[in-house]
């Protein structure tokens, strides 16, 4: 399940991807319009921008923006730093992998089978949508301008 934390850098990303000519954003503008708490999101945005999803400059002019393009940031490149490893088991993860404690076989054990599918499945959705992508999702909803350039 996808944590609370994720969901706020999800839409801080969002945002700043719809922002004219990778303007700086300051970190009050982010939580006000997003709803989220300034405390929370200022450590969720320290985590983005030493992962190189973000730049960030200090002052009175300054604030947080895009790193790289939005067609370059996946969604599942966003969930993983700030959740951990897309697998819904440990013993199903490629970059956590845990054998379970009770798993006598981890190579004939069914259910790591499923969740091997299902931890694939998951990261091909995720790893194929772009804050770019999303951002034509809601300019086809209606919630971006037609004229706003992705």
């Amino acid at each position: 399940m996808l944590s609370q934390k994720a969901k706020y850098a999800l839409r801080a990303l969002l945002m700043l991807a719809e922002q004219p000519d990778a303007d700086m954003v300051m970190i009050a503008d982010i939580a006000e319009r997003e709803n989220v708490p300034r405390k929370f999101l200022e450590a969720i945005l320290v985590d983005l921008r030493k992962r190189g999803l973000l730049d960030s400059k200090r002052g009175k002019y300054g604030g947080y923006r895009l790193a790289k393009r939005a067609e370059d940031i996946s969604f599942g490149e966003i969930i993983r730093i700030v959740d951990g490893p897309l697998a819904p088991l440990p013993c199903a993860s490629k970059s956590g992998f845990r054998a379970c404690a009770d798993c006598t076989d981890v190579n004939s054990c069914s259910v790591r089978w499923l969740m091997l599918q299902v931890r694939d499945a998951t990261a091909d959705i995720l790893d194929n949508c772009s804050l770019a992508d999303a951002l034509k999702h809601r300019q086809a909803t209606g919630l971006l301008p037609a004229q706003f350039e992705i």
